[in-house]
């Protein structure tokens, strides 16, 4: 079992195998904020911060049989407790996290985190519900805002869906844009809809344009830096010199939008076509933005 499943047990087990969704994933998020390696990853969602690995993990542990769930509760039903395979600095921190959280309802916990953590509050329909208008004009100055129009460029490699998604929030990007030719991943998050989903889920607008992606067969033989070379003066001798359209949607897009950002997997911008179609569209003689790799 994956040792964040045993997390999520764990904080089941020691709040008497019952949670309320909502207290579960604050209760999750806070231990986060004291883990050097956080078993979660969260991003400010519509009822502040929110986990979709966690989400997924507990609807694979309700496959399995343990954990069942109803409208709003999570219910542990595991006849095994994880809490001796925990690591030492975690099983220290969920007994301070019990002895200090046991009994807030969700209301409670959802204040706690909206105070202490306001980023996270930032997408929340219900900040007006749980804090005064100074607490709610605090959280409106952690959001990230910009006026000024720009073209970003995103790898999924190595990070989690949430961390990505805050790399958009904080760069405030209204559209993404999907230029894999295929829009599918086994890293979870990243499959087109799964990705679209969270993506609206934010408010950023999903796009997915697979003219400008590269076959898969072509990405098999990569080794060095010179196999990505080679692949990618032949894209720009090929691809980019077929899909004006689609770099015109693009500009397009951006001047709609103010800040677009176009994705792919690599984590490294120089063994990414997405480089080479950022450096294209910027070339364009109507260009009046600028280019961001985050």
């Amino acid at each position: 079992m994956y040792y964040r499943r045993k997390i999520g047990l764990s904080i089941l087990e020691l709040f008497g195998d019952q949670l309320e969704k909502l207290q579960l994933q604050k209760l999750l998020f806070i231990l986060s904020q004291k883990q050097n390696e956080p078993s979660y990853y969260f991003v400010p969602y519509k009822f502040g911060c929110f986990s979709f690995q966690a989400n997924a993990d507990l609807g694979t542990l309700k496959k399995y049989g343990l954990v069942t769930e109803t409208e709003k509760n999570w219910k542990n039903t595991s006849a095994k407790s994880y809490l001796n395979e925990l690591k030492k600095e975690d099983y220290v921190n969920l007994f301070k996290l019990k002895k200090e959280f046991e009994g807030k309802s969700s209301s409670e916990l959802i204040r706690y985190t909206y105070l202490n953590f306001p980023y996270f509050a930032t997408k929340s329909q219900v900040a007006g519900t749980h804090l005064n208008l100074d607490e709610v004009s605090i959280v409106n100055s952690y959001k990230p805002t910009s006026n000024k129009k720009g073209l970003f460029t995103i790898g999924y490699e190595g990070i989690s869906l949430e961390e990505y998604l805050n790399k958009l929030l904080i760069e405030d990007v209204k559209v993404l844009c999907d230029v894999r030719k295929n829009s599918r991943s086994m890293k979870f998050g990243f499959s087109k809809n799964q990705l679209k989903s969270a993506c609206e889920g934010l408010g950023i607008q999903f796009i997915h344009i697979p003219e400008v992606g590269i076959n898969s067969d072509k990405r098999k033989e990569l080794h060095v830096q010179a196999d990505y070379d080679a692949l990618f003066e032949e894209y720009n001798q090929t691809v980019i010199q077929e899909t004006f359209e689609q770099q015109d949607f693009l500009i397009d897009l951006i001047h709609k939008n103010q800040r677009v950002a176009i994705t792919c997997f690599e984590a490294d911008i120089c063994q990414c076509h997405r480089l080479h179609l950022a450096n294209a569209v910027m070339a364009r003689p109507e260009v009046d933005f600028d280019l961001f790799h985050i």
